[in-house]
């Protein structure tokens, strides 16, 4: 089920190299993905969305990604908190419908997890979560790589009740960019995806309300939904953005291959060259093999199928293989399309910077190997 249609998508791509240049925000990329309903894509027909399955979505943020990847990868932190509700009520739980519905009505939600020097992600938190008396809950301290910055309109973060008397805890919750204490860096000047404008988040007391409290859980590794709900949506949608990157990348080696002539063989196409078509041939035998386990995944998770405790190794390792074969595409690509990709501008040069963001987003290779080792041999002693 296709929603993004062709104009909409070479529109977008026509503006990305501008974004990136600028270090701006997407904000007419936002527009024409708002006014295609597609921030809606993932809510029930029922509640006033488009009602795609995850595996449809999955397809539509390759094609985006292709077109612009920075635009994609924002964007996809929306999709996650929609992804996350519906995970939830598929599997019987209601408690997040709200974030559907909201989104049917236009906010925009953005996750706030990362914070720096923590390496525990999901199973600990640097920023303080303190109980009021009423049930809410004030967090104080910094987020990084809040994604969607300049639009977002819910937050959804966590942070650790340390005073609680059954403390410690994982509270997690969502707010809204009106509550007071939050604060926007404008620090986001990085090599690749630049567009998405994922600012830093300082908070400071900011209230979370008690019908926004939607979990409190102890530290580390936890059976709850919802952290395989996050788990399982950021992967997935993430590595969704990357299969996309590495696809627009193969388009262009192809496409330049066939432009670009060798004097060493009397003006000779360099399709023709024996080397050229090796590289190009093992980019796309890597990026062939990553779409079947991206699809199998987004299908089981619409499915409800039970992979048990073999969820987390399956999830990780196709974050990882979609992230390390994009950059793998990319560079086959470059190799294949000679120097000017080196100069400023240039698209596979962008995508380039745009693909060693993949190395970044949990869970890393360190991290992913963990999980698969666990998931085989069981946890160290």
């Amino acid at each position: 089920m296709s929603i993004l249609s062709d104009d909409v998508l070479e529109s977008i791509h026509s503006r990305a190299a501008g974004y990136d240049r600028d270090n701006s925000f997407f904000a007419e990329d936002l527009e024409e993905l708002r006014a295609a309903g597609y921030l809606t894509a993932l809510v029930p027909t029922r509640l006033g969305g488009l009602g795609l399955s995850l595996r449809d979505l999955v397809r539509e943020q390759m094609r985006l990604a292709a077109a612009a990847p920075a635009t994609a990868l924002a964007v996809n932190m929306h999709f996650v908190w929609n992804g996350i509700a519906k995970t939830m009520l598929d599997r019987g739980d209601d408690s997040l419908e709200f974030v559907l519905t909201d989104s049917a009505a236009g906010e925009v939600y953005a996750l706030a997890i990362s914070e720096a020097g923590n390496d525990l992600v999901l199973f600990g938190s640097t920023t303080d979560a303190v109980p009021q008396p009423d049930g809410a809950y004030e967090f104080t301290g910094t987020k990084i790589f809040t994604s969607l910055s300049p639009a977002w309109t819910r937050l959804g973060l966590f942070g650790l009740d340390s005073t609680s008397p059954d403390a410690p805890k994982l509270v997690h919750a969502i707010v809204d960019r009106d509550a007071a204490g939050i604060t926007v860096l404008d620090d986001w000047d990085t090599l690749g995806m630049r567009a998405s404008q994922s600012n830093s988040t300082r908070l400071e007391r900011v209230r979370a309300e008690p019908d926004r409290i939607l979990r409190r859980l102890d530290p580390g590794p936890n059976p709850d939904l919802l952290i395989f709900a996050i788990f399982a949506n950021f992967e997935t949608l993430l590595s969704s953005v990357y299969v996309g990157i590495a696809q627009r990348a193969l388009e262009l080696g192809v496409e330049n291959a066939t432009k670009r002539t060798s004097a060493r063989n009397d003006g000779a196409a360099k399709s023709l060259d024996l080397d050229v078509r090796w590289k190009l041939a093992d980019a796309a035998i890597a990026f062939d093999a990553v779409i079947p386990q991206l699809d199998a995944i987004a299908n089981d998770l619409d499915n409800v199928v039970d992979r048990g405790d073999q969820w987390f190794r399956a999830l990780v390792g196709l974050k990882l293989r979609a992230t390390e074969t994009a950059k793998f595409v990319v560079d086959q690509a470059i190799r294949v399309s000679g120097g000017a990709t080196y100069f400023a501008g240039n698209e596979l040069g962008r995508l380039y910077r745009d693909v060693l963001a993949g190395g970044f987003h949990p869970s890393n290779e360190d991290s992913a190997h963990a999980t698969v080792a666990t998931a085989l041999l069981g946890p160290m002693p």
